[in-house]
């Protein structure tokens, strides 16, 4: 196959999926083509469409690549879309937080760091596919042990789980800024 032809072709299955595209699975698709070739098709496209400066861009999420959004028309989209996302509470972010840090892990293991009960969240990150029963921890009762899912890498756009950051950029995110040593106190007399 031409190279021209199969970046045709990849961005017609990129366009298509429903989710990222992994290099084995691409490989499947295209009998003949080696893998290697393959990804640097990919690359070649993702070099493209950013250097273009187009309304979405090939990226790599999940372990595999997807058609997305540029961040800068992401208002434009939401627009399009009227409906609000589904928002997470303080204690489902808490809770995928401790399990994707945490995993594999059983839910006592996860009420023991939120000090509270966590079934009806656990349940509800299992029915939006954001976790998922991975094993059974060989202790009495076996109990299941819950690990994240490619949705979850895909809905906070990580390549993998060693992309997610970490303490020390977890707590420079949150801090304040530093005061501007340019700005000039408020005068609080009249």
């Amino acid at each position: 196959m031409e190279r021209e032809q199969l970046k045709s072709v990849l961005e017609s299955l990129f366009f298509a999926s429903e989710g990222p595209l992994t290099p084995a699975q691409l490989g499947e698709i295209l009998t003949g083509v080696e893998r290697k070739e393959i990804v640097s098709a990919v690359e070649e496209l993702i070099s493209e469409y950013d250097a273009a400066g187009r309304g979405f861009r090939l990226t790599e999420v999940a372990g595999g690549y997807q058609l997305r959004t540029a961040r800068e028309n992401a208002e434009w989209v939401k627009k399009l879309y009227r409906e609000k996302p589904a928002r997470m509470t303080r204690a489902t972010l808490e809770t995928l937080a401790i399990i994707a840090y945490r995993q594999p892990i059983t839910r006592a293991e996860i009420e023991a760091v939120r000090g509270v009960d966590v079934d009806g969240v656990v349940a509800t990150l299992l029915e939006r596919r954001l976790i998922r029963i991975v094993a059974r921890k060989d202790i009495p009762g076996r109990p299941f042990l819950y690990g994240t899912t490619p949705e979850f890498l895909e809905l906070f756009n990580l390549k993998d789980l060693s992309h997610l950051p970490t303490l020390k950029e977890m707590e420079e995110m949150a801090a304040p800024p530093p005061p501007d040593p340019e700005a000039q106190p408020l005068n609080r007399e009249g």
